[in-house]
């Protein structure tokens, strides 16, 4: 008897990763508040680098240098530094300290504590990281070594600039869009303090480093032990932990590694997770958001703006001048590497990362999202000041033709994600009504309850 005949079997097609696709609600708060404060402190910043340049191309030069070069301090301890060295070792281990810390929360607590959602921004950062840096070094192979010393200098997103200027332009821009930026900023930050640590750091002192390490060690065990140790007083806590982050500052910059090193690795010893002490989730907030809910206002509006008064002053000379600074290969470098090379990295991560993962774009987003904000990344400006002037040391020539690079460089890519998110945002607004519908009025949108979204 024949068999009746049946059609194969057809094989079952992989389930695909969708990227960027939309987080959690509570995520989305959260990134939320932290945009709302980094817009303030955006515009902070944006007043401390105008009120720096007018200052210094004006008659007022003599007096900002003399203010940015007053030394103060203990120099027995190498603490002996200007005004100008506090701001940019001391206030910016600050944003450091908190760059660390939402780093970690992220990975830990965040959304991105999943591998296939945390690889696109950790990869993006990287290609942001390396493919500016290549073009800075093919434009100035044949300039010398001393040229060559910026190769990192525009390796780095501002945090507070791109995200101030994001929520300005793109208030209706998808969630995920924003959360996307936010981390690619932090961990590019980090990789750049990481090439401070390697690449801009000459002679290191073992011992000082070695006790730096060990109360980091102390500073961990005391803040994971929190509720063991100070129980209900809260003061006892910061009078004992400030001056232990202090101390382990001033090892790490007597060791002569860079000392915003230490906000990093400060900032990664503070935990995330609740503790188990009191029990479960009604136990209140960790430590690390209850630091970051204290600090973030002292960073946005203090650490980055005070470092970028005393950094961003750079005598122009006039229209002679900026034609001089902007031909210098070192400007060129600077300018290409962010408007160009910044968005070619983010964007090239982010495609091989969905063709090497059988991932695709959520289908809420166009790749022309990714562009505008990948152009945004090359908002360069805080850590390129700084790694500006451990490249070329702080006044020379080429340390004030890279600054008016970054200022340049920075204003165009913001200028272009202006240009593109902005048509995107109108996009966006058309649908935010239909995604703010919350029909049983519990405070979430339906966007984020698929049960009540599907009965819409």
């Amino acid at each position: 008897m024949t068999k009746p005949f049946r059609q194969p079997t057809p094989k079952s097609t992989p389930p695909t990763a969708t990227i960027l696709r939309r987080g959690s609600h509570g995520e989305v708060v959260r990134i939320s508040s932290i945009l709302r404060k980094e817009t303030v402190g955006g515009a902070i910043l944006l007043a401390a680098t105008v009120a720096a340049l007018i200052m210094a191309n004006s008659g007022l030069s003599d007096a900002y240098y003399a203010l940015r070069d007053y030394k103060i301090g203990y120099e027995p301890w190498h603490l002996e530094l200007s005004l100008g060295a506090w701001a940019a070792d001391g206030l910016l281990a600050i944003f450091f300290f908190l760059a660390g810390l939402e780093l970690k929360r992220e990975f830990v607590a965040g959304d991105l504590r999943s591998v296939s959602r945390a690889i696109v921004p950790v990869a993006a950062a990287v290609g942001g990281v390396i493919v500016p840096a290549l073009i800075y070094v093919l434009i100035n192979l044949e300039s010398g070594a001393d040229t060559l010393r910026g190769w990192a200098i525009p390796t780095a997103t501002d945090i507070a600039f791109a995200v101030a200027v994001l929520a300005v332009i793109g208030s209706k821009l998808p969630p995920a869009l924003r959360i996307f930026l936010l981390t690619l900023a932090v961990v590019d930050d980090l990789l750049a303090i990481t090439i401070i640590a390697f690449f801009y750091t000459d002679d290191i002192a073992v011992l000082p480093l070695v006790l730096a390490l060990v109360l980091i060690a102390l500073f961990w065990m005391l803040t994971h032990k929190f509720s063991y140790f100070f129980g209900t007083r809260a003061w006892a806590a910061w009078l004992i932990l400030l001056p232990l982050g202090f101390i382990v500052w001033a090892l790490v910059h007597g060791s002569g590694v860079h000392a915003t090193v230490a906000g990093v690795l400060l900032g990664f010893a503070v935990p995330v997770l609740r503790s188990k002490r009191g029990g479960g989730p009604d136990a209140g907030p960790g430590l690390a958001e209850t630091l970051e809910h204290r600090i973030r206002p002292l960073s946005s509006g203090i650490a980055i703006p005070v470092f970028a008064f005393f950094s961003a002053g750079v005598t122009i000379g006039g229209a002679d001048g900026l034609y001089r600074a902007l031909t210098d290969p070192v400007a060129v470098g600077i300018v290409v590497a962010l408007v160009v090379g910044k968005p070619i990295g983010v964007l090239l991560a982010t495609f091989i990362v969905t063709k090497t993962t059988k991932a695709a774009l959520d289908p809420d987003l166009a790749w022309i999202d990714v562009i505008g904000v990948a152009v945004l990344a090359g908002v360069g400006f805080t850590v390129s000041l700084l790694i500006s002037e451990l490249a070329f040391g702080q006044g020379s020539p080429h340390d004030d033709h890279a600054k008016v690079a970054i200022l340049v460089g920075s204003l165009l890519a913001a200028l272009l994600a202006t240009v593109i998110l902005r048509l995107r945002n109108r996009h966006y607004g058309r649908i935010a009504e239909k995604e703010a519908i919350d029909s049983d009025n519990d405070g979430i949108p339906d966007v984020y309850q698929p049960e009540q979204a599907s009965k819409g």
